[in-house]
């Protein structure tokens, strides 16, 4: 690969200067070289001798945008639980009636890999075409070790594709299959299931949904043992519906990220800034689920807890496919500042996924790039529907 620079519009580096959160440079260059970003300032001091220059006319450079919570791959849809919920049905009475979690289950163990490939190919694609350069997807309707094992070969084999790095996550726990007991699920989940998956490298991490319609906590600690054991971090899905105290036990062991976390208190943010744990927050499922207790977004600020937002894609709650719309939705509902809105899909959604090479601009990170053709990054977070970047550059070096 040749060299590469980008100049003639702002860089939001996304690391902070002069008082700056994003850092940003109005005229700026970014030199690449074989998909690493080699030099970056004002144009006049990134030397651009040898190199294809890009003229970005204007536009503004921020990193790829990054989903750091999705559950991208799964059979059917469950378009008629819009109407149950617009009917006034909460979360639980459409699992309780056989819909929720388990009907995707259906619907995912009944199609090939083929066909679950082919169905979150266009959904990758739709996030791409949003800004996304990484996006995490997890497993977690097969619920026995077969149907997981299909549900992440589909993921690894989207890595690529629409030039989207792809990391995939096992959702060990997400609900309980019918017939079977917890118990003996919760074990051959720790004992059999996470050491076939760490012995074929098909997961980056391991989630679970620590809630009163999934499982307690120690369950989760059970599971969360189990990956520690294999050398997978842990995620948790966490406080969404109740507060359980998921947040601090993950936090326990150093969790990457907790998500949702509606019904957080003080002592789980303490325990999540002590422990560097991000906090990954979901508009479009809170939007979606028409929730009304907001997540503790100044809880969160003022304990220096790293606040990532994503789409947390998934055919029940959030059948979400736009990035933009998500950050719209980051600001508007929970309060996050336009700042807070793009961080929260840059730099802090890398650290929730344990990757420090992307997720800003700066020397040594990917060139995993963004071009937007707005006047003021703070419309990122302001336009409803914005279509997404006019320009996307990803490194190729993975891919």
């Amino acid at each position: 690969m040749g060299e590469v620079i980008y100049t003639g519009g702002g860089i939001a580096t996304m690391e902070r200067r002069d008082g700056d959160p994003l850092g940003r440079i109005a005229d700026g260059a970014v030199r690449v070289s074989n998909g690493r970003i080699v030099a970056v300032g004002a144009r006049d001091d990134v030397d651009a001798a040898d190199a294809e220059v890009i003229d970005l006319s204007g536009q503004w450079l921020t990193p790829g945008l990054i989903d750091c919570h999705t559950h991208l791959v799964f059979g059917g849809t469950r378009a008629q639980e819009h109407a149950m919920r617009r009917a006034g049905a909460t979360y639980e009475e459409i699992a309780e009636a056989g819909g929720g979690i388990l009907s995707t289950v259906r619907a995912t163990r009944e199609a090939s890999e083929e066909d679950l490939l082919a169905a979150a190919r266009k959904r990758l694609e739709a996030l791409a075409a949003s800004g996304a350069t990484t996006v995490e997807v997890k497993s977690g309707y097969g619920l026995d070790a077969d149907s997981e094992v299909k549900m992440l070969r589909v993921a690894r084999a989207l890595h690529g594709h629409a030039g989207v790095s792809v990391v995939p996550t096992f959702l060990a726990l997400h609900a309980l299959p019918p017939g079977v007991d917890r118990a003996d699920y919760v074990e051959e989940v720790a004992t059999r299931t996470i050491p076939r998956i760490a012995a074929e490298g098909l997961a980056r991490s391991v989630d679970a949904f620590c809630e009163r319609i999934a499982f307690t906590r120690e369950e989760v600690e059970r599971i969360f043992t189990a990956a520690e054991r294999e050398g997978l971090p842990v995620r948790l899905h966490a406080e969404q519906l109740s507060n359980s105290d998921g947040a601090a036990m993950a936090s326990r062991f150093k969790a990457l990220s907790a998500d949702h976390l509606e019904h957080l208190d003080e002592a789980g943010a303490g325990a999540m800034a002590e422990a560097g744990t991000v906090a990954v927050l979901l508009p479009a499922a809170f939007y979606c689920l028409r929730e009304t207790h907001r997540p503790p977004v100044e809880l969160l600020r003022e304990t220096g807890v790293r606040i990532a937002i994503a789409t947390d894609c998934n055919p029940g709650t959030s059948p979400t496919l736009s990035l933009p719309l998500v950050m719209n939705m980051a600001a508007t509902i929970f309060g996050l500042s336009p700042e807070e809105a793009l961080a929260g899909m840059t730099i802090h959604a890398a650290a929730a996924l344990g990757l420090d090479d992307r997720g800003r601009i700066a020397v040594g990170q990917r060139a995993d790039l963004c071009a937007w053709d707005v006047e003021t990054l703070d419309e990122l977070a302001y336009w409803i529907g914005l279509p997404g970047p006019a320009r996307r550059f990803v490194a190729d070096d993975e891919r």
